[in-house]
């Protein structure tokens, strides 16, 4: 006899209730398809070469033919920031997969286990927390190399410590309700009762920290391209293309166009964030 646990399913309420979202929540949801669309297919937006300009072009403003206008080369700023998405999405996510699952992991054998695992990992997870988490991520980026994939690594690995501390409160809690030590009772093991019962459950704030990592790694991702952690040029990361353009100040649409999408992303998960969080 196995006992159900009483989150296993949702409630249709629930579901209706979160179908109903405010004109933020809905301009958030769009602008995040936008950027998805736009890593995925980025030839479908624009005709230009994110790479090689028309010089006789270059530094041009805004228009209707050049939306964020040219750079120094003459190449469309608006064409290098929608090619730009694809490395930038790709990599907070490789970031947020790292950090899901090591940290998960850790979190779930720390707070279900207990005993002299919880304290080793628990110590693992507090020297992990005491290292700010930039600085975390500049040291592995330095130590495996200058590329946005090993930059998103970075981020993940610097996002450990937050997923593991989650998951195992979550863990913790979860251990101590009525229906599992009902399943314990009914001779449910204890392998058993973990993946049926506290992972599913326990795992439920972890969506919406997912969701929030997602926007801050995008940051901390864009942040290290922008100091040169990244792709050299003339890859189009959003960090970079800020970087770039601040030399160029007198033609501020360099580092305003990308900033602006970096910016209008970031608080567009982190609005989605929220919105998960209250119809949890």
């Amino acid at each position: 006899m196995t006992l159900a646990s009483p989150y296993s399913t949702v409630p249709a309420t629930s579901w209706l209730t979160a179908l109903r979202v405010s004109p933020t929540v809905a301009l958030s949801l769009a602008i995040i398809v936008l950027a998805i669309a736009w890593s995925l297919a980025p030839g479908l937006f624009t005709s230009h070469d994110p790479v090689n300009g028309v010089p006789a072009h270059k530094l041009l403003g805004p228009s209707l033919q050049y939306w964020f206008g040219t750079d120094h080369l003459g190449r469309d700023l608006y064409t290098r920031v929608v090619y730009g998405t694809a490395s930038s999405v790709s990599s907070a996510m490789i970031a947020v997969l790292i950090g899901v699952i090591a940290g998960g992991l850790i979190g779930l054998l720390a707070g279900f286990l207990g005993g002299w695992v919880d304290t080793v990992l628990a110590r693992l997870v507090d020297v992990l927390l005491a290292i700010p988490k930039f600085l975390l991520a500049v040291i592995v980026v330095t130590a495996i190399g200058f590329d946005t994939t090993n930059a998103a690594i970075a981020t993940g690995v610097s996002a450990v410590a937050v997923f593991a501390r989650v998951m195992r409160s979550e863990v913790i809690k979860t251990r101590q309700s009525t229906f599992v030590e009902a399943s314990y009772l009914a001779g449910g093991s204890r392998w058993h009762i973990l993946w049926r019962h506290v992972l599913p459950n326990a795992s439920r704030s972890v969506l919406p920290l997912a969701v929030l990592h997602f926007g801050d790694s995008i940051l901390v991702i864009a942040s290290l391209a922008f100091l040169g952690y990244g792709d050299p040029p003339p890859a189009s990361d959003w960090g970079l293309l800020i970087s770039i353009g601040k030399d160029y100040l007198k033609w501020p649409w360099l580092v305003y166009a990308p900033a602006f999408v970096t910016i209008a992303t970031v608080l567009s998960v982190n609005r989605i964030s929220r919105w998960l969080r209250k119809t949890d």
